[in-house]
């Protein structure tokens, strides 16, 4: 049994104590970030490695801080956290790094036990599986939308109540219209006056632009990153492909991430041609599923170009007004609103990458994910990519049939 395996029967037995899991997962993700410093892949560019470290860090700081933390899902407007100086923590990042312990099985069934749905998402069984075993601290805040997945609320209003701690919901209009903005940047007013209330500091303007702009440079360099793609062969595996949502949405605007991407752009400029086959992803990659890690992490053969998740807005934000500028990235957002918006950002997408095929990989729980598959899988048809779907789940390693996903895959990728 390897060490991680070792280390996850070691938290399991003390479950029942959770300030010593917590001190236990503290260590355990102080241990991985001095791991990955001083223990460099070299297969692993410079940039991908200075997001892993980052990522770990974002991580820790949240849990070791609670009183200085909001909980956020990956869709929350986070620029107002980063220009008050507020930790995030998304519940996807949280329930991937259990997964990473190996723990995540005892807590989606703690979490079932207290009464949570078999067929809930097990990003969120995960999360709150650790709320009720005292596992993860309360924070002072939590901030969540109506966007894209239908557990957000649920989860977050019985999290806000059980815990006490203020919530706000933000409600995000299917649709762009001049009176959509009004509507999410009245909100997103409102957020701003709720965060200084409760964390007893005030959001100075001026600094929230500079986040805004910081963004709006990071996102630029994110199209200049997209540009070299269809011609370089560049991520070594799915766990950075995943990795870079930390980039892409919680922490875009931070100083960190644009460093990040300034390092990205100049790594893929000097990476090789491109090679073998490329794959791109829809929605998420099941980054903990073995025949996934065995065909596609720093193979030969086969590489990651992206997904689409990671390029779900790609505009610039109003930095005069940043309130009407992040309401209309919240509408405008590819994932919001009907399934068209979707497809025609993922046709945008394998337009300029060119993959060689395309995997959508149904999350169980995401309704959003499943529902919109076969219209997916026609637009694959109409520009003549080969398709692969396959249902399995991004946490909980229990529902992956790994036989019946290894017949799948290695068909597919033997077609290509």
């Amino acid at each position: 049994m390897d060490t991680v395996k070792i280390y996850a029967n070691i938290i399991k037995e003390n479950m029942d104590r959770p300030e010593k899991v917590n001190k236990l997962i503290n260590f355990g993700l102080t241990a991985a970030y001095y791991y990955v410093t001083f223990f460099k892949d070299k297969r692993t560019p410079k940039s991908l490695h200075y997001l892993n470290k980052y990522s770990i860090k974002n991580i820790k700081n949240s849990l070791t801080n609670p009183q200085n933390s909001a909980w956020v899902n990956l869709f929350a407007p986070s620029e107002f956290l980063i220009a008050m100086d507020i930790k995030p923590l998304f519940i996807e990042a949280y329930s991937s790094f259990m997964s990473g312990f190996f723990i995540e099985d005892y807590l989606i069934d703690t979490a079932e036990s207290r009464g949570m749905s078999n067929t809930l998402c097990s990003y969120h069984k995960t999360f709150i599986g650790a709320s009720e075993l005292d596992i993860l601290k309360k924070p002072k805040f939590m901030m969540t939308t109506s966007m894209i997945c239908d557990a957000n609320i649920p989860t977050f209003k019985y999290l806000s109540k059980k815990h006490g701690v203020p919530l706000y919901i933000i409600d995000i209009p299917y649709k762009y219209s001049k009176d959509a903005v009004v509507y999410v940047k009245k909100q997103l007013l409102e957020v701003a006056g709720k965060l200084e209330e409760v964390f007893k500091r005030k959001l100075d303007i001026d600094k929230l632009r500079e986040v805004v702009r910081t963004e709006n440079k990071t996102r630029a360099l994110m199209r200049e990153y997209l540009n070299y793609v269809g011609e370089k062969r560049f991520l070594p595996t799915m766990t950075f492909e995943m990795y870079m949502l930390f980039a892409s949405h919680v922490l875009i605007g931070s100083k960190e991430i644009l460093h990040f991407y300034e390092m990205l752009v100049e790594d893929i400029r000097k990476a090789p041609e491109r090679s073998g086959k490329s794959i791109f992803f829809i929605h998420l990659l099941p980054m903990f599923e073995k025949n996934f890690k065995d065909y596609f992490n720093f193979s030969d053969k086969f590489y990651i170009a992206g997904s689409d998740l990671n390029y779900d807005f790609l505009d610039e934000i109003d930095e005069n007004d940043p309130f009407k500028g992040i309401a209309e990235k919240l509408i405008l957002n590819s994932f919001n609103g009907e399934i068209n918006r979707k497809v025609a950002r993922i046709k945008e997408l394998i337009e300029k990458i060119k993959p060689d095929g395309i995997i959508q990989f149904c999350h169980l729980g995401c309704k959003q994910s499943m529902g919109g598959t076969f219209i997916i899988k026609n637009l694959a048809s109409e520009v003549g990519i080969p398709f692969l779907y396959l249902d399995g789940d991004c946490v909980d390693k229990r529902n992956n049939q790994e036989g019946q996903n290894r017949t799948r895959l290695e068909a597919f990728l033997e077609m290509l």
